[in-house]
């Protein structure tokens, strides 16, 4: 069985950072590109980030460029997404999604898998 786990979300002032991780199992990692997801308040589900199956060309949403950076640690099964400057906008459940390809892709409807999400409160 595959499963995403996420964690690492919270409460934040805004201006704080975060780091969250996503731990895959049931699956050949390093076959599947990664991407970060986030759904706020009476909010669509949003593109934030994500990276090719060998852990490097990253794509950003034009949101969090400069202010997030995503990560993918094949060896530790392990995909993280590290947050700074964060802002109230950013409140939103946050969500790993696995795809097998190659390519780093933005669309979430040709992801595989997905995670249960971390929750992240950003005070203002």
């Amino acid at each position: 069985q595959v499963q995403l786990v996420e964690s690492g979300g919270g409460l934040v002032q805004a201006g704080g950072s975060l780091r969250l991780s996503c731990v895959a199992s049931g699956l050949t990692f390093r076959d599947y590109s990664m991407g970060w997801f986030r759904q706020g308040p009476a909010k669509e589900r949003e593109f934030v980030a994500a990276i090719n199956r060998g852990g490097r060309s990253p794509l950003y949403a034009d949101v969090v460029q400069g202010r997030f950076s995503i990560s993918k640690d094949n060896a530790k099964n392990t995909v993280y997404l590290e947050m700074h400057s964060l802002k109230s906008q950013d409140t939103a459940v946050y969500y790993c999604a696995a795809r097998e390809g190659l390519v780093a892709i933005e669309h979430a409807d040709r992801y595989d898998y997905w995670g249960q999400g971390t929750q992240v409160t950003v005070s203002s």
